[in-house]
């Protein structure tokens, strides 16, 4: 079976935890998961001409992950996150500013680069600046209008790096929306949809509203729900011992998409898609090893 030729586009950083670093970004996350589940995978982002910057570029180049699209600048530090994680390992972030993602331009390469992809992925925190969101937003467009690559966006709400216009804009852009439990009443609010009803009317609305081709839904330690335009599929959440559910949320998005990309049944996606997530919770940080 031919690997998808899958893009993603966002933040790449370092988390650092109580107990030291932890590379990290959602979708610096999210392209190491595909890459280790046979994606062929291309990283768009920017990182500081720093310790950190380059320590990033050759942990990503050992997943298998094309790097060279990843900018370098000069007078801004590759992104850190402060990473508190509680009792029940749900983690707390303080995201600094001014980081070298914010910066990403828009490139000749870049475009080259996206004419034969199957599949991009963004998300919501990497678009909080502008040159970076417009970069982002042409890099999406492009894939899906000159393409007709499908787009997922995973909706990562870090306040206050979010509104609901950003919310919607970034739904207008995607043919698959990820988002998780939590994120449901923020993400309804920005879209006009009643929250009062039903979380399986809200998200049927959710999916009409968006033109959505698929609306996936996790929920935690309860699995995941995904809506098509035809039916709604339930998977329950895979039995494990939890460490940090830290990137857990990442994996999932990139065992979908690569389910989704090899045209496996809605089931069989969700329920690879929950075994990844599940099996990320069990080891501390995003990414096994690191």
């Amino acid at each position: 079976m031919k690997s998808p030729k899958i893009v993603s586009f966002g933040e790449v950083l370092w988390d650092i935890f109580p107990a030291g670093e932890q590379f990290g970004g959602a979708p610096a996350n999210f392209a190491s998961h595909a890459a280790r589940l046979g994606a062929n995978v291309s990283m768009v982002s920017a990182v500081g001409v720093d310790r950190h910057g380059r320590e990033a570029i050759e942990i990503l180049r050992g997943f298998g992950i094309d790097v060279s699209l990843i900018q370098t600048e000069a007078d801004v530090p590759t992104g850190t996150v402060s990473v508190a994680v509680d009792a029940a390992g749900k983690p707390s972030f303080t995201i600094h500013e001014n980081s070298a993602w914010d910066h990403l331009r828009w490139t000749d390469q870049i475009e080259s680069h996206l004419r034969d992809a199957d599949a991009v992925y963004f998300g919501t925190l990497g678009q909080r600046a502008k040159l970076a969101r417009n970069t982002i937003r042409r890099g999406i467009r492009t894939a899906r209008e000159k393409i007709g690559a499908t787009s997922l966006v995973d909706i990562n709400l870090r306040s206050p790096y979010f509104d609901g216009q950003l919310i919607r804009d970034s739904i207008e852009l995607a043919s698959i929306l990820k988002l998780s439990d939590d994120e449901l009443p923020e993400v309804v609010s920005a879209c006009g949809i009643d929250s009062a009803v039903p979380v399986e009317t809200q998200l049927r609305e959710l999916f009409k509203s968006g033109d959505l081709d698929l609306l996936v839904m996790t929920r935690g330690a309860d699995g995941a729900v995904l809506v098509t335009a035809d039916d709604i599929v339930s998977q329950p959440g895979m039995p494990v011992k939890v460490k940090d559910t830290v990137g857990a949320g990442d994996a999932f998005a990139a065992a979908f998409l690569l389910g989704v990309s090899r045209a496996e049944t809605h089931h069989e996606v969700l329920h690879s898609a929950c075994e990844v997530a599940a099996a990320t919770c069990s080891h501390a940080g995003a990414l096994p090893g690191r």
